[in-house]
């Protein structure tokens, strides 16, 4: 006997079926340097992202408790590797020089080594991407050098679709990598004064 399945059932079936995976990555294209090339190089160590949306599924909240894990929308790398691989790509783009991180230091080269502890990686659909980082600095030219710790908040508007939030999200990066950036160029000449300001929200 041959049991018929509702068309209901098949045209929900034949969707679920259908929905592909989409993978995301926080890392912006490259872009040539335009600053003039940095004395020193940069060590950004790995990075520590909350555990609640430490997953392969892009997590996004939605009211004041309520979060949904989207099943077909992933990064493309652990979440914390995306987060290091776009701060990598921001403050050497910035200051002109290379990330040393896994690498042996070059003799007597001055080295920034840069810690970012991620606190708060907030996703509204249609309202904002928010980070909010606590971050060190440690110049290493001698057996212990100068340091400076900080923490910064930034906040960017996403759109109405997950391209959109996520964009928001490398924007957010590129804004907390220009701080850093900032206060690595500052210790590594001897002018750091304190923790840079960020602009906005």
């Amino acid at each position: 006997m041959i049991r018929r399945l509702p068309l209901l059932a098949i045209v929900m079936l034949a969707g679920c079926a259908s929905a592909p995976t989409q993978y995301h990555t926080l890392v912006p294209r490259a872009v040539a340097p335009t600053a003039p090339p940095a004395a020193f190089v940069v060590e950004i160590l790995p990075v520590s992202v909350p555990p609640q949306v430490d997953q392969p599924q892009l997590v996004l909240r939605s009211g004041a408790s309520d979060v949904q894990v989207l099943e077909n929308q992933r990064w493309l790398a652990p979440l914390g590797d995306e987060v290091r691989g776009a701060l990598s790509a921001d403050i050497t783009s910035a200051l002109n020089t290379h990330d040393i991180y896994g690498l042996a230091r070059p003799p007597g080269s001055i080295d920034i080594r840069i810690k970012v502890d991620i606190r708060r990686f907030d996703s509204e659909l249609g309202g904002s991407a928010t980070i909010q980082a606590g971050w060190t600095l440690r110049k290493l030219d001698g057996p212990e050098g100068a340091g400076l710790a900080c923490a910064t908040r930034v906040s960017e508007p996403a759109g109405g679709d997950y391209a959109s939030l996520v964009q928001a999200h490398q924007q957010a990066l590129g804004r907390l990598s220009g701080v850093i950036a900032q206060a690595a160029r500052a210790l590594a000449t001897g002018s750091a004064t304190g923790c840079p300001m960020v602009e906005g929200g």
